[in-house]
């Protein structure tokens, strides 16, 4: 599986920063934050929570897609007929043709995001797509997309099923219980939030549609 260490988030976050000409200072007053957690978190020396994350592509105009690891596959070449793409892990001397690498995302070398409290976000497609975020979402016991008094609100509309464990989730005023098996649907610029308070892992497949930069 491919990886994302959070040095990697955080170095791509501070490039980002340094092209758009804002100071570690003048991102961290926009975000409202600390510059030291802005410091911290683009030095790889702690991990952004889901909120904090969205916030920080968001005010540098940059895709979630972008934070993944930079090696992700790409759409291929679509005159090429030599290509191919070498998958990782056990299967490594398997290889795909050109014309399918774009299409099949291998369950072993899916792009990697790792976020505070364990949170992992697995990118479910196999190259960008603008507008679309496909993920399978990981939450371990105990780890949560932000704070109780730090809901997240970001443009566009999310998708969810659980697949195992019991998913915590707050929407607005409203507070729900999914167990797998249960799906939900809702406007992301209501404030939400989304946590593990049981026993076992939860993860679910989550598409976000619509989320502007």
């Amino acid at each position: 599986m491919a990886g994302n260490g959070h040095g990697e988030i955080g170095d791509r976050l501070r490039r980002e920063r340094a092209e758009r000409g804002l100071s570690l200072r003048e991102l961290a007053r926009r975000l409202d934050v600390s510059p030291s957690l802005v410091s911290q978190i683009e030095t790889g020396k702690i991990q952004p929570s889901v909120r904090t994350l969205y916030a920080m592509v968001s005010e540098l105009g940059v895709s979630l897609d972008d934070v993944f690891h930079a090696d992700a596959a790409e759409a291929p070449d679509a005159e090429s007929t030599v290509q191919v793409t070498r998958r990782r892990g056990p299967s490594a001397d398997v290889l795909m043709p050109a014309e399918s690498a774009g299409h099949v995302q291998r369950a072993d070398s899916r792009p990697v995001v790792d976020l505070e409290s364990g949170v992992r976000w697995e990118r479910l497609t196999a190259r960008n797509e603008s507008g679309v975020e496909f993920l399978l979402t990981v939450y371990p016991t105990g780890s949560e997309s932000g704070p109780p008094d730090a809901l997240v609100r970001h443009t566009g509309r999310e998708f969810g099923i659980v697949l195992r464990g019991t998913l915590g989730l707050t929407v607005g005023f409203d507070e729900y219980t999914l167990e797998a098996g249960d799906s939900v649907f809702f406007d992301s610029t209501v404030p939400h939030r989304l946590r593990n308070d049981g026993k076992e892992t939860v993860e679910a497949v989550w598409v976000v549609l619509g989320r502007q930069p």
